[in-house]
């Protein structure tokens, strides 16, 4: 796949990259390694200072970045400013709390009295230079809430982005650059995906953190454990939406309609599967896609624009067929469902129900505004069905009914379970999945730490 920025909404090519070479990837990867050696001594207040000051420039950017972000991948203009806002936050909380989150931790006397110890001590101390491999499709966010909590944990990052977002890859190592983080802290590799298995071999590299597919998840996974190097794979998600008798059925599918199409529906955390018990069903269905139907779809800078064009041709086509192949196997399309004409990658907003175990539809993740319908006959079908998924990212439940949120939280295959709301993710909270949906956690403590040594510090009486 060629490094270049087409724009989804026509098929543009408006510019293209070389990728790095050899000789460039070097400089930079001993340049890392450099860095590393006096970042990691650096204080964590000093730290702390320069991602503020990151935080503060990419305010000041917000408007023009996410222009960049919507002419690369086609997010709604609206939602890449978001995006930005959303990445300065997680900048600013990380540089407040970094501190405690990394404070040395003492044990209580009395359970390390017969070690001969008089005092000790765990401590978090950075790893050296980590591999970022990131997705296009949140290509600021899923950057950021990797490069804040690293660096402040005292790593250095190096950034394999998605070909089809070089102008944003490229704009992110400029803002660390801008807000006085040394030189070689975070670094862009403009390099295709064929390079990322030697570069995750080379000794300098000491971890590697990837969000997007299940085969590149396994990928680097193989390579790593080739390497016994620390990783933490963020990858797809199908996850279901549950929808109980007792939900407050207006709110609910006004949230489905947001959780199914939010990004145009290319978020590995976007709800996909929405499970109703037949006691509410249809009237849930009516609701749901008449706001499916009600959505504008276009011209993705466009502010009145709900859903865009899908990132990429080929993002369409497996899209177009998932829905063909769901069809064909007999499930009844409630809106959408038919390819527009005209350029760009663009595909509506379509329910589909009567979904079987057979379809693809049901073992793929849709990765565009497309949902699944199900109807559970109790609590416990649809429990069954949502489990039913190679996934496990997320999941939301709707009810009222304490005993039933119980049952939920207890049994459902997920790494977070919402109640009465949509999944999202927020700085101080963790993230990741289980499953196929990979392993190890983002953002809060949980995410800082990944990439540390935490070291037992022993001192003898």
């Amino acid at each position: 796949m060629p490094i270049a920025t087409v724009n989804p909404a026509n098929g543009e090519t408006l510019r293209t990259y070389e990728a790095m070479g050899e000789e460039e990837t070097e400089r930079r990867l001993q340049l890392a390694e450099a860095t590393f050696r006096t970042y990691r001594t650096t204080t964590v207040e000093e730290r702390a200072r320069l991602l503020h000051r990151a935080a503060d420039l990419l305010d000041e950017d917000r408007r023009s970045i996410a222009e960049v972000m919507t002419t690369e991948m086609g997010k709604p203009v609206g939602q890449a400013r978001a995006e930005a806002a959303k990445c300065a936050k997680a900048m600013r909380w990380y540089a407040d709390h970094a501190a405690d989150l990394l404070a040395d931790e003492e044990p209580d006397p009395s359970d390390v009295k017969d070690s001969g110890a008089s005092r000790v001590l765990v401590r978090y101390r950075p790893l050296g230079p980590v591999l970022a491999v990131m997705p296009w499709n949140f290509p600021l966010w899923q950057v950021v809430r990797f490069a804040a909590p690293a660096l402040m944990a005292g790593n250095v990052g190096l950034l394999k982005h998605a070909s089809n977002v070089p102008q944003t890859a490229l704009y992110l190592e400029d803002l660390f650059h801008r807000a006085g983080f040394p030189e070689g802290c975070f670094q862009t590799l403009l390099i295709g995906s064929a390079a990322v298995d030697d570069i995750l071999r080379d000794e300098r590299v000491r971890a590697a953190t990837l969000t997007g597919s299940e085969p590149a998840g396994r990928a680097v996974a193989a390579t790593a454990g080739e390497m016994i190097k620390k990783t933490v794979l963020e990858l797809g998600g199908s996850d279901p939406f549950v929808v109980m008798p007792s939900a407050d059925l207006d709110r609910a599918a006004e949230v489905a309609v947001t959780a199914r199409v939010q990004n145009t529906g290319q978020s590995c955390i976007a709800a996909k599967r929405f499970i109703v018990h037949t006691d509410v069903y249809d009237a849930f269905a009516e609701r749901f896609t008449r706001g499916m139907r009600a959505l504008t779809t276009g011209d993705p800078m466009d502010e009145d624009t709900d859903v865009g064009p899908l990132a990429s041709e080929q993002g369409r086509k497996d899209l177009v067929e998932l829905v063909d192949d769901a069809v064909r196997s007999g499930a009844r399309v409630l809106c959408g469902g038919e390819l527009p004409d005209g350029p760009g990658w663009y595909y509506p907003p379509t329910v589909l129900t009567g979904i079987t175990r057979d379809m693809r539809v049901h073992r793929e993740e849709a990765f565009g505004p497309v949902a699944t319908l199900y109807r559970a006959a109790d609590l416990d079908e649809a429990v069954l069905i949502a489990n039913d998924s190679s996934f496990g990212l997320s999941s939301n439940v709707w009810t009222r009914d304490e005993a039933e949120v119980g049952r939920f939280v207890r049994d459902l295959e997920a790494g977070g379970v919402f109640v009465n709301g949509m999944t999202a993710s927020h700085p101080a909270l963790p993230f990741g999945g289980v499953k196929r949906s990979g392993y190890g956690r983002e953002l809060s403590g949980h995410g800082i730490r990944e990439f540390c040594n935490i070291t037992t510090v022993w001192h003898g009486a």
